[in-house]
């Protein structure tokens, strides 16, 4: 069972970063900035942290790492340390095969994290009637946040069918929609929309290339003779792991905005920077290679990371990529949060030691 308040925050909206993984230049877990950064997103106002996720680094689940359940834990400490007086979610990113997304669950829970976003990605040889009965399994221990993976970075199409089902899993309360494609998007609204369970679950972008689209969008889908209508509610993304002050103060307004009849054409203009400066970090224009080494190296910037290295040496900012982070730190300096940063670092790295 989720914790009522999260539940509530979770239906309504909210920030939640793809918490990044700090490594020190000999690629060794930085601990010190790993605490600093969970202090970040806390005190920027995000409604929860997503830890253990693509932005975290699959590879901290590799047996010459470890880093799992260190990575883990030491967000759990600052949540606890932090003793907010609001609801935070903490969503833990589960994988790989059914005993392995078992046990990754297994821990999540133990330690206190509020859902498992299971990724569907890099199954290839299970079916989707398998990957529905390791979500039950998943399901049977902790709250789900379902996540649909583009497959550029490891996810896989499924149908509309495999959807419909997995929306019918009781313990599953929220869906991740990230196939960075409109059709594929539709797929999984329509099917939640179909489900009786179609109130119990909150739907997220993680569409980078359409995030201000989506979360302005409504959604009005004809079921048994009627129309039900359906909002992306929040989101979970990668790209809120940096300037995520002032993502979140986008999306107080963002959430004024779609109360009203009509939505002012400024929001297409804001939808469109947001998605120049995602093809940035995310390093689309070289099919995302750089996309983990852009979000790090924005933080290196700010003080917040030591460096923007990887856990993989070949995963590094592609050639051009730098410059282009120069570019859009010019054209659009009312989206970072550096000034914000530079105030609080101190005490952030300060209560992390």
């Amino acid at each position: 069972m989720m914790d009522p308040l999260e539940r509530k925050l979770l239906l309504e909206g909210t920030v939640i970063p793809a918490h990044p993984l700090a490594l020190t230049e000999q690629r060794m877990l930085d601990e010190q900035s790993q605490r600093a950064l969970t202090r970040y997103y806390m005190d920027a106002g995000a409604g929860g942290i997503a830890v253990g996720v693509h932005t975290t680094q699959f590879e901290i689940r590799d047996p010459e790492f470890k880093l799992f359940e260190k990575v883990l834990t030491l967000a759990m400490e600052e949540v606890e340390k932090a003793r907010l007086k609001r609801p935070f979610i903490k969503v833990a990113g589960i994988c790989g095969p059914t005993d392995q997304a078992v046990k990754e669950a297994e821990f999540a829970k133990s330690i206190g994290y509020s859902m498992g976003l299971l990724n569907m990605g890099n199954l290839d040889h299970y079916s989707e009637e398998e990957l529905l009965a390791r979500a039950k399994a998943v399901a049977d221990l902790i709250p789900v946040f379902g996540f649909y993976l583009q497959p550029s970075v490891g996810g896989r199409v499924l149908s509309y069918r495999f959807w419909s089902e997995f929306s019918n899993i009781q313990n599953v309360h929220a869906i991740k929609i990230a196939p960075f494609d409109r059709y594929k998007t539709l797929d999984v609204v329509r099917a939640v929309c179909q489900s009786p369970r179609r109130d119990d679950i909150a739907l997220y972008t993680g569409n980078d290339d359409s995030i201000i689209h989506d979360l302005l969008s409504i959604y009005k889908v004809h079921i048994d003779g009627k129309w039900v209508e359906k909002r992306i509610a929040g989101g979970l993304l990668g790209h809120w792991a940096v300037w995520t002050k002032r993502a979140v103060d986008l999306f107080e307004e963002l959430k004024k905005a779609r109360m009203e009849p009509s939505i002012p054409g400024q929001w297409l203009m804001k939808a469109n920077e947001v998605t120049d400066a995602n093809s940035v970090l995310f390093d689309a224009k070289n099919h995302f290679k750089g996309c983990i080494a852009g979000i790090n190296e924005v933080l290196a910037r700010q003080g917040l990371l030591q460096g923007n290295w990887c856990l993989k040496p070949e995963e590094q900012l592609s050639p051009g990529q730098n410059e282009e982070i120069d570019r859009i730190y010019q054209e659009y300096p009312h989206m970072n949060d550096d000034e914000f940063i530079k105030e609080n670092i101190e005490r952030w790295r300060k209560h992390s030691s």
